[in-house]
């Protein structure tokens, strides 16, 4: 019975000492004059000298780099599980992660694919290619996630969305996008070329590896089923995902497993064996 006890209690403290790593760091971004929190998760076998795949995610509106965190516990499992980093950036209250043009302040594409992947490649052991990289979202991170990814698929090998807002046309008074695109009536063109999905041209060939989902009951639901329906028709290879949610915590917190998974398998196939 004591030995029994003494294993259960080396485990237990197994356990705990082998954990993925969270760090909150202070980045700076040059392109708006400010510091911007980030919250960064490593395996727990980090220090073995390899090289690891990185997964980006974007919280939702009103939210902060540590939505993701509070909304489920287990994420730092998934760095653990999967042998990756997890960074949990900061897009602002509702930056929609764009290049405001209408507000110079907001720049937070430059953000994060200027700023933000070359500090955590230089700052981290990370596989520095496109393909050792993937960029997903809840909400206006879905969308955040999309639009980059599209437009920058020279940094991000595969992306995903959760309850995406993949076509903010048809909520132009909500969540101060109007302040990030100028009001609807005055700057159409800003709302159409910068909707994901009016920006599937953008895409080259079999270049990006794209796994979305919606809620059934989500007010985004409409929306990402016709993102679907385009990329059926244009022939774009893509994983789709409708399931039973509406847009809360517990539907992103049980999403989020799905995509890392997805990601896991994509690192799996287009890296090179870790170093």
């Amino acid at each position: 019975m004591k030995r029994t006890l003494l294993l259960i209690s080396i485990l237990f403290f197994t356990a705990q000492v082998q954990a993925a790593k969270l760090d909150t760091i202070d980045t700076y971004s040059d392109a708006m004059k400010k510091t911007i929190p980030a919250l960064i998760i490593t395996p727990d076998n980090y220090a073995s000298g390899k090289e690891y795949p990185v997964i980006y995610l974007l919280h939702g509106a009103g939210g902060t780099y540590n939505q993701f965190l509070t909304m489920n516990r287990n994420i730092p499992d998934l760095a653990d599980v999967y042998n990756l980093i997890i960074v949990c950036a900061d897009g602002g209250n509702t930056s929609w992660y764009y290049d405001s043009p209408v507000d110079p302040a907001w720049k937070y594409e430059t953000y994060i694919t200027k700023e933000l992947v070359p500090l955590i490649d230089k700052n981290y052991k990370t596989i520095k290619g496109r393909t050792g990289r993937a960029i997903s979202g809840l909400s206006m991170g879905g969308h955040g996630a999309m639009y980059l990814a599209f437009r920058h698929q020279d940094i991000f090998g595969a992306v995903g969305s959760m309850s995406g807002g993949v076509d903010i046309r048809p909520f132009p008074k909500n969540w101060d996008m109007a302040k990030r695109l100028g009001a609807y009536a005055e700057f159409p063109e800003n709302w159409e070329k910068n909707t994901v999905t009016n920006m599937l041209h953008l895409l080259t060939a079999n270049s990006l590896s794209i796994i979305f989902d919606c809620g059934t009951e989500d007010f985004f639901y409409k929306v990402n089923r016709e993102l679907h329906e385009k990329m059926v028709e244009r022939n774009i290879p893509h994983d789709y995902t409708e399931r039973p949610g509406n847009h809360s915590g517990p539907y992103w917190a049980n999403a989020i497993n799905y995509q890392v998974l997805y990601f896991n398998l994509y690192f799996k196939k287009n890296t090179v064996a870790l170093k």
